[in-house]
């Protein structure tokens, strides 16, 4: 599997010469299958670049993780929604307060867009993801809902013997320290248990972390022990907050890798999410839970 990075930084888009190299697109990712299928994971500023790579696609699958505004915002201005020869489904978390297709049209609906989501050109299809695995373009996926605010899934995704796990908005030290937690009080423990990639939340430096309890979100040290406990053989560190610039970000690279090594880990088993970067995946032995 492939995947390619179209948006990495969370909260709002953060655009402007100090965000460079890391880019200031919100959440999005496209994961190429070895059969040719692609899924795209979550909908932010991001998609609508990689929206016009598709040209050719006639079906399009998005798995959005959440509907907060930085996961969804790229929608409106994804190209295939305005081909009538492309269908597109679109998979996220229930809710009991109303559909999907409901809340997302709280978006793609006036004042916020000009169009609707009833209006739109292509043939659109809304669907909560399955309480069990489902198969998906040659995949096998599986959702959970993961600490974080409203509705929210992390996704595993497992093609032959290579899996991938994307939690990019996740807190699960909230209320305790992760290092002596049993792994079934951990938060998305199983969806990420020794995944060849994990892709997920640092959104924090450990010492901005105290002022953003509660948030949703995770700071390094937090991110590292996640990764260490369920056994992930690579870490993509993502969601990037808005005011971390590129040399921020070289800086937190910096002490991811420290900190791996000090777990007695390999520190270029650990990237930082970058717009633009594709990352090969491909199966191997599990590493050893802490």
């Amino acid at each position: 599997m492939i995947l390619k990075v179209w948006g990495a930084r969370g909260s709002v888009p953060a655009p402007g010469p100090r965000m460079n190299r890391y880019g200031g697109n919100t959440s999005c990712l496209q994961l190429s299958l070895p059969n040719g299928e692609e899924l795209i994971l979550d909908a932010g500023t991001g998609i609508r670049n990689l929206g016009l790579e598709l040209a050719g696609r006639r079906r399009i699958h998005i798995l959005l993780t959440h509907l907060h505004l930085d996961h969804i915002q790229g929608l409106m201005f994804f190209p295939p929604c305005f081909r009538a020869e492309v269908e597109i489904v679109i998979w996220g978390p229930a809710s009991p307060e109303a559909s999907l297709e409901e809340r997302i049209a709280r978006y793609i609906s006036a004042p916020l867009s000009p169009v609707e989501v009833r209006e739109l050109p292509c043939s659109v299809s809304f669907r909560d993801t399955p309480a069990s695995e489902w198969e998906l373009g040659g995949a096998t996926i599986r959702a959970e809902s993961v600490t974080h605010r409203g509705p929210t899934l992390g996704y595993r995704i497992a093609c032959g013997e290579t899996t991938i796990a994307y939690v990019p908005d996740h807190e699960p030290a909230l209320g305790a320290p992760l290092a002596g937690l049993e792994p079934e009080w951990i938060s998305g423990f199983d969806l990420a248990r020794d995944v060849d990639l994990l892709v997920h939340d640092c959104q924090y430096g450990d010492e901005e972390y105290p002022e953003h309890v509660g948030w949703g979100h995770s700071r390094l040290s937090d991110t590292l022990t996640f990764a260490q406990r369920v056994g992930a053989r690579r870490l993509l560190l993502f969601h990037h907050d808005p005011l971390h610039s590129d040399e921020r970000l070289d800086e937190l690279g910096v002490d991811a890798r420290r900190s791996w090594r000090a777990l007695g880990r390999d520190a270029s088993e650990i990237e930082m999410a970058a717009e633009g970067a594709g990352v090969e995946v491909e199966p191997a032995v599990p590493a050893m839970h802490a």
